[in-house]
C-alpha cells in the first residue's frame, strides 16, 4: 500500500470483523473448507498486510466470513461449509479485487496463490500522478520544504540540503545563515542541538546524513510558541521516522570522485502497537583547498606585511546511529524513544609559507595538522495524548539529554626562516551535558479557534581545558605552558513558558502570543578573566494576521515578533583559540544578548498548477553583537620578523538594519519539465567599527533556479543554479558566490532501486573571498576548497518502501557522498 494502516484502523477492522462473527457461523452450513491466497502490489509485487478480505455467498451476497492478511500478504478463511461464494478483497489506493469461487466435496480446500492488486494512481503520458506533499506547503506561521522534491544533497548531509532551501544560505565552514543572519536557532525535530551550528564542538550538521531527513521546516518570522533564540529566524530539520507495517528500509552507497565514500541502512519493523527503527550511516571524505591572505599593519610609523598561502587535505571520518521505538498505550497515547551516537574523527593537514615585509624581508613556511575527536550522543524521550471525542486537542511532552565530548588539537611546526623549528599545539577539551524538558497543550475552542500553552526548562553544564604545549629541544616530549594554558566552567539555564490564540473569522486568520523567558549564566577562566554572571527576564511577544482574498486562490499575511540572541559560551569565554600561530580568536566576558524586532508582510496567490510567493520584511537589531579583527600589537612586537599577529573578537555596539524583498515561484512549463526559482533582494545597514565613518550599507541578495526534466517515466533530470551576492559586515566585505550543478536519477527493478549520477559546480566557481579593514589594518583573504565533484551512487529499497515518484536530493558541493 502507499501508506500503512495504523494500529487504530487495524483494531477497529478486528472489532467489526467480531462483531459479525456470530453471523458468518450462523451461515455456515459444513464447516469443512478453506480458501487461501495471498495478496500483492501489481506494480511492485510486494505484499499487502492488513487488507480486508471477505466472503460472501453468491446468491445473495451475504456475509459469510472475513479475514486481514498478514504482513506477508497471506490470508486464510477456515470452516466454511461447501459451496458457491464471491471473494472481495479491499485496500485503501487499490482498485477492489472480486472472484468467484467453489468449494465441493472433491475438493473443500482452494489454494489461489498470489492475486494482484492495480494501484488507483492515474497514468498520464508516462508521468505519475498520485496524492504526494508539494514541494513547498505554507502555513499560517511556517513553511515547510519536503526534501524529496529536491536533486540536490541526497547522499551528503543536512548543511547539503540546507544549501537549497529558500531564504537560507550556508557559509564554506558550514555556518548558516537566514537573509543575511547566522543568529538563528536549528533545531532536530523539534528539539535544540547544543552544536548545530558550528562552535568548538563541531557542527552537528555535518554528521546528518540527507538521505534521513524528510522536510524543512523554516519559520522567518517565530510565534511565541518557539524559543525567542535565534535572531534570524528558525530552521526545524525533521527526520524520516518509517511507520510502514512489517520490514521496511534502504541501503546506499555513494562514491565520489577523488575518495568520497558515503555509506547507509535504515531499518523499521511494525507490528501492531509497537514500531522499532533504526539506521547507520558511515562517511569517509577527503577534500582538498587552498588558501592566501594579504595582511598590512602600521605600528609606529612602520607599515608591516604579512601574505601567507597554503594548501590543505581534511580526512574526515563519521559514524553515525540512531536507533528507537514508537509505542501505541491506550486512550489514544504514543510514547517514542530514541537515542542518537554520533562519532567524528578528521585530521586537517596542510602547508604554509608566509612572506613578510616591512622592517626586514623574510620567508617562513610551516607545516599544519589540525585533528578533531568528537563524540555527541542525544537520547529523548517523548510523549503524546489526543482526544477522540475532542478533535484538535493534544498534549506533547518531551525529555532529551545531550552529551558532547570534543578533543580538538592545533599543531603547527616552522620548516623554514626560523630559528625555533620546534613544533607547538593547543588542545581544546570541551565537555558538555544539557537536559531539557518541554512541554505543549493544545485545546480548541469550538471548530475555528484555539489556545495554545506550555512550559520548557534547559539547563546546560560546559567544562574543558585549552592546553598550549610546546615541543621541548631535545626530542619529541612537550611541555605544558603554564601562563598559556587555561581551564574554564561555563552554566547556563533558561526558563520559559508561552500562550498563543487563534482564532479564525470568515476570511481572517489571527494568532497573537506572548512568551516570558529567563536566563542564568555564569561562566570562568581559570588563570584568565574572573568570573562573570548574567541574569535577564524578557517578555517576547507576536502576533499573525492573514487575509483570504476572493477571486483567485490568494492570501496575504502580516506578522510580527520580538526576538533575542544569546552569546554563545565560545563568544564569552576569554581565553584564545589559534587558527595558526599568526591569527587567533578569543571571547568576551562582557558581551550581552542583541534584541531584534521583526515584522513581515506576505502575498500568496495560486493561478492554475503555478504559485507565486512574496514577502517584503524588516529587521531591527539593538546592541548588535559585531565580529571584528585587531592587530594584537603586543603580540606582533614580540613576534619579531615583521609578522602580523591578529585577533578575532566580538562585542556590542551600534544597531542594525535589514529590509527587502523575498519572491519565490513554482511553475510547471510543460508535462516533462518544471521551474522553481526564488530569489531575495535586501539591504543590510551595519554600524561602522571605527565609529568615524558613515554606517555601512549595501544592497544585497541571493537567487536560486531549478530546472526538473522528466524525460521518461523512470528517469529525472535537475539543472540548479545559485547566486550569492556581496555584502558587508562592520569592518569590510564579502564577495559574491555561484554555482550550477546538474544530476540524474534512473529508477530501476520496478522501482526497487535507483541510480543516481551528478556533479557539483560544475564550472568550478564556488569560493570564499573577503576583505577587513580598520584605521590601522587592512587584510584580503581567499580559500578555495574543492566543490567540483563527481558523485555516483546507488539505492535499494526494501519492504514497501519506493523511490519517490518525483526527483529527490542529491549531494551538493562541499560534502558527501551520493545516493537515493
Amino acid at each position: 500500500m502507499t501508506t500503512s494502516l495504523s494500529s487504530g484502523r487495524a483494531l477497529r477492522g478486528l472489532g467489526f470483523l467480531a462483531m459479525l462473527f456470530p453471523l458468518a457461523a450462523a451461515a455456515q452450513q459444513q464447516p469443512a473448507g478453506s480458501i487461501r491466497g495471498t495478496l500483492l502490489d501489481q506494480a511492485t509485487g510486494q505484499p499487502l498486510p492488513f487488507t480486508n478480505v471477505v466472503v460472501l455467498r453468491a446468491q445473495d451476497s451475504s456475509f459469510v466470513a472475513g479475514a486481514e492478511t498478514a504482513e506477508n500478504g497471506r490470508f486464510a478463511l477456515e470452516k466454511l461449509g461447501l459451496g458457491n461464494y464471491l471473494l472481495k478483497a479491499t485496500a485503501v489506493g487499490y482498485q477492489g479485487l472480486r472472484r468467484a469461487v467453489a468449494l465441493t466435496s472433491a475438493a473443500p480446500t482452494l489454494q489461489l496463490g498470489p492475486m494482484k492488486l492495480k494501484s488507483t494512481a492515474t497514468q498520464l503520458a508516462g508521468v505519475t500522478v498520485q496524492g504526494e506533499r508539494a514541494a513547498v506547503q505554507e502555513s499560517l506561521d511556517k513553511k515547510v520544504i519536503n526534501v524529496e522534491k529536491d536533486l540536490s544533497s541526497v547522499g551528503g548531509t543536512a548543511v547539503n540540503v540546507l544549501q537549497n532551501v529558500p531564504s537560507v544560505t550556508v557559509a564554506p565552514d558550514g555556518t548558516v545563515s537566514m537573509r543575511g543572519s547566522s543568529n538563528i536557532t536549528i533545531l532536530i525535530d523539534g528539539k535544540p542541538s547544543n552544536s548545530a551550528n558550528s562552535g568548538a564542538g563541531g557542527n552537528r550538521l555535518e554528521q546528518i546524513p540527507a538521505s534521513s531527513i524528510e522536510r524543512v521546516e523554516v519559520v522567518t518570522n517565530p510565534s511565541a510558541r518557539y524559543d525567542a533564540a535565534g535572531a534570524g529566524g528558525v530552521l526545524n530539520i525533521i527526520l524520516k521516522k518509517q511507520k510502514k507495517d512489517g520490514w521496511n528500509g534502504q541501503a546506499i552507497l555513494n562514491v565520489g570522485t577523488r575518495d568520497k565514500y558515503n555509506t547507509s541502512l535504515s531499518l523499521n519493523r511494525r507490528t501492531g502497537k509497537l514500531n522499532v527503527f533504526g539506521s547507520f550511516d558511515l562517511r569517509d571524505d577527503h577534500y582538498r583547498s587552498r588558501m592566501w591572505s594579504d595582511q598590512y599593519t602600521t605600528l609606529e610609523n612602520r607599515t608591516l606585511r604579512t601574505y601567507q598561502q597554503g594548501n590543505n587535505l581534511r580526512h574526515s571520518k563519521s559514524y553515525n546511529g540512531r536507533l528507537g521505538f514508537d509505542y501505541t498505550l491506550p486512550a489514544n497515547q504514543t510514547l517514542t524513544f530514541t537515542v542518537e551516537p554520533n562519532f567524528n574523527r578528521s585530521r586537517n593537514t596542510g602547508t604554509q609559507l608566509a612572506t613578510l615585509s616591512g622592517d626586514t624581508t623574510a620567508r617562513i613556511g610551516s607545516t599544519f595538522r589540525v585533528t578533531e575527536n568528537i563524540d555527541n550522543l542525544d537520547a529523548s524521550v517523548d510523549y503524546r495524548r489526543t482526544w477522540d471525542a475532542h478533535k484538535g486537542r493534544e498534549l506533547t511532552g518531551s525529555v532529551n539529554y545531550t552529551f558532547l565530548n570534543a578533543d580538538v588539537v592545533v599543531a603547527q611546526r616552522n620548516t623554514e626562516g626560523s630559528n625555533d623549528l620546534r613544533e607547538w599545539q593547543q588542545d581544546l577539551d570541551v565537555r558538555l551535558n544539557a537536559v531539557a524538558g518541554q512541554l505543549d497543550y493544545v485545546h480548541p475552542l469550538g471548530e475555528k479557534a484555539r489556545l495554545d500553552a506550555g512550559f520548557k526548562g534547559q539547563y546546560q553544564r560546559n567544562g574543558g581545558t585549552d592546553n598550549f604545549l610546546r615541543q621541548q629541544a631535545d626530542g619529541p616530549a612537550f611541555d605544558r605552558l603554564p601562563d598559556r594554558s587555561y581551564e574554564y566552567t561555563f552554566r547556563e539555564l533558561t526558563q520559559a513558558a508561552y500562550a498563543t490564540y487563534q482564532q479564525e473569522i470568515n476570511k481572517w486568520r489571527m494568532q497573537g502570543g506572548l512568551r516570558a523567558e529567563y536566563t542564568h549564566t555564569s561562566g570562568e577562566v581559570l588563570n584568565g578573566n574572573g568570573p562573570f554572571r548574567l541574569r535577564y527576564l524578557n517578555l517576547f511577544p507576536s502576533a499573525t494576521v492573514e487575509r483570504t482574498l476572493p477571486g483567485k486562490d490568494q492570501r496575504v499575511k502580516l506578522s510580527y515578533s520580538r526576538r533575542l540572541n544569546r552569546p554563545g559560551f565560545m563568544q564569552l569565554l576569554a581565553f584564545p583559540l589559534y587558527q595558526d600561530q599568526r591569527s587567533y580568536r578569543i571571547g568576551n566576558p562582557t558581551l550581552r544578548p542583541e534584541y531584534i524586532n521583526a515584522f513581515e508582510l506576505g502575498h500568496q496567490v495560486s493561478v492554475g498548477q503555478a504559485s507565486l510567493t512574496s514577502t517584503l520584511f524588516y529587521r531591527h537589531t539593538d546592541n548588535t553583537i559585531q565580529r571584528l579583527v585587531r592587530v594584537d600589537e603586543e603580540a606582533t612586537q614580540r613576534y619579531g620578523s615583521g609578522a602580523v599577529i591578529t585577533a578575532q573578537y566580538v562585542r556590542n555596539f551600534g544597531q542594525a538594519t535589514s529590509y527587502g524583498a523575498e519572491v519565490s515561484l513554482n511553475q510547471p512549463l510543460a508535462k516533462w519539465w518544471r521551474l522553481t526559482a526564488s530569489g531575495s533582494l535586501f539591504q543590510n545597514t551595519v554600524t561602522a567599527a571605527t565609529g568615524n565613518e558613515a554606517n555601512r550599507r549595501i544592497i544585497s541578495g541571493t537567487a536560486r533556479v531549478m530546472n526538473s526534466f522528466t524525460p521518461t517515466p523512470k528517469l529525472d533530470m535537475q539543472l540548479t543554479g545559485n547566486y550569492r551576492a556581496a555584502a558587508v559586515t562592520a569592518q569590510g566585505r564579502v564577495a559574491p558566490v555561484g554555482s550550477v550543478d546538474v544530476a540524474l536519477r534512473q529508477r530501476l527493478f520496478s522501482d526497487r532501486a535507483a541510480l543516481t549520477l551528478r556533479v557539483s559546480d560544475i564550472f568550478n566557481t564556488q569560493r570564499n573571498r573577503s576583505e577587513s579593514f580598520t584605521e590601522n589594518f587592512r587584510a584580503e583573504y581567499y580559500n578555495k576548497w574543492e566543490s567540483r565533484v563527481g558523485y555516483l551512487g546507488f539505492s535499494w529499497y526494501l519492504g514497501s518502501n519506493k523511490p519517490p515518484k518525483k526527483i529527490e536530493n542529491q549531494p551538493q558541493g562541499g560534502g558527501g557522498g551520493f545516493g537515493g
